[in-house]
């Protein structure tokens, strides 16, 4: 039974491929190499996070699987097709909600649905139904500055998901919320994950949050951001989840080997930077 499960998962389909990518920016003091070499898989219905220190291309990665800007090397592949543009079935979530100030809670969410030509009449109950899910029933008619931040997130999120994309990327949507929002805004996410299903990249500088919430998690090291490894969380923590999990041992010491992973890693670069200066 298990070598059959085990064939079934390498089967699996992938939504998402990155191959030898590489991203070099011009400036005026020269070329910056902000990725390098960078190569991964992502199955259909996988969450994935992302993790590194700053600085190391992450949100870069991440618009170039977006179709945001293009990589100088590589190359992205989403549902089989190559990325040489914006995608547009998707769903993208950024670090600030950048929510319309003039438009109440169910206009900002459904403003997805205006820019892409649908009708919004058709998406009404669908935009009532996010909104009880993750929690601001009774705002509907609220404008974001009578919301908090963690509310402001929340609306985001819906915003993303009201054309009910499969894939869903997500560059640290929850950074600016107080550290008990986060896990609770952790936890709705992965009830609509684990309710839908749908594949998620996620990009964070938390840890502690990578581990909770993912299958996997890839780890990039300090400039130009590279793959050190890619730590399978499911492997060792398994699911459901919840805020007990963070309590166990295994939780802890995942943890701990991705800090590890990315402290041993600055290191390395900054000794090998001052050695070349």
């Amino acid at each position: 039974m298990l070598e059959v499960l085990g064939k079934l998962r390498k089967v699996k389909n992938n939504a998402i491929t990155v191959e030898n990518v590489s991203k070099i920016f011009e400036t005026k003091f020269g070329h910056v190499k902000a990725l390098e070499d960078i190569t991964f898989n992502v199955g259909e219905g996988e969450f994935i996070a992302i993790v590194g220190p700053s600085g190391c291309g992450k949100t870069t990665l991440l618009r170039i699987i977006a179709g945001l800007i293009r990589p100088t090397k590589g190359r992205v592949i989403v549902n089989n097709e190559i990325v040489n543009k914006p995608l547009t079935n998707i769903g993208l979530v950024f670090q600030f909600p950048t929510l319309l100030p003039w438009k109440n809670v169910m206009d900002n969410i459904l403003f997805q649905i205006e820019m892409r030509g649908l009708k919004k009449s058709d998406y009404i109950e669908k935009c009532k139904e996010l909104i009880k899910m993750v929690g601001i029933e009774g705002f509907e008619k609220a404008y974001p500055s009578q919301l908090s931040g963690g509310m402001q997130a929340r609306v985001a999120l819906c915003r993303a998901l009201i054309h009910d994309p499969p894939i869903l990327l997500m560059d640290e949507p929850f950074r600016n919320v107080d550290a008990y929002t986060q896990d609770i805004l952790d936890l709705e996410l992965l009830k609509i994950w684990e309710k839908s299903r749908k594949t998620v990249i996620f990009v964070t500088h938390n840890l502690s949050e990578a581990v909770f919430l993912a299958d996997k998690v890839i780890v990039m090291s300090y400039k130009p951001g590279r793959i050190i490894q890619t730590v399978n969380i499911s492997l060792r923590l398994g699911r459901p989840r919840t805020l007990q999990s963070k309590a166990t041992q295994e939780y802890g010491e995942l943890v701990v080997h991705i800090r590890k992973l990315i402290e041993d890693s600055t290191k390395f670069e900054l000794k090998e930077a001052n050695v070349h200066n």
